[in-house]
């Protein structure tokens, strides 16, 4: 009989224990899981944007188009896990007269998740650095203007 006290007095908290253990740590993973995929997502589009604006680049870069503007609607998902998000890039040389880098982040609106990425351009790319978009903007979208001197001044538009 009194084995079997010392047992229960053993189990019981160990039981009790893992009445609270086993939800903190499921929820935890589940966060961490949520977070990281999130993340991911976040990412995806901020590749996509770089991709976007290196391609607009290189249309307007050639020597066959004259000086002009162009504006294009970025194909964007605009909630991502019903997070909306904003975007905004910044231009900054890296020391050689060839290329310049553009780092364009991305950042859930309410949320600490955030995704950047880089985008090598030419010496003759210039950015608006005020510009910004926001996912859900109706007017989402990359606007260039090629200079009639070849500086080509891009810019993302789409603040509501």
């Amino acid at each position: 009989m009194v084995q079997i006290t010392i047992e229960y007095m053993i189990m019981i908290p160990i039981l009790i224990m893992q009445i609270f253990l086993f939800p903190l740590t499921a929820g935890w993973i589940m966060n961490t899981w949520t977070e990281s995929r999130q993340t991911l997502a976040l990412k995806e589009t901020a590749s996509h944007l770089g991709s976007s604006v290196h391609q607009v680049y290189s249309a307007l870069n050639h020597e066959s188009i004259s000086a002009g503007a162009v504006s294009i609607s970025l194909e964007i998902t605009p909630f991502i896990e019903g997070y909306v998000y904003t975007g905004n890039a910044s231009l900054s040389d890296p020391g050689s007269n060839s290329s310049q880098i553009l780092e364009i982040s991305l950042r859930f609106i309410g949320g600490s998740i955030g995704a950047a990425t880089s985008v090598t351009l030419g010496s003759n790319v210039a950015w608006d650095s005020e510009s910004a978009f926001v996912s859900n903007s109706t007017h989402a979208s990359l606007i260039a203007d090629k200079l009639p001197n070849g500086t080509i001044l891009m810019s993302f538009e789409g603040v509501d």
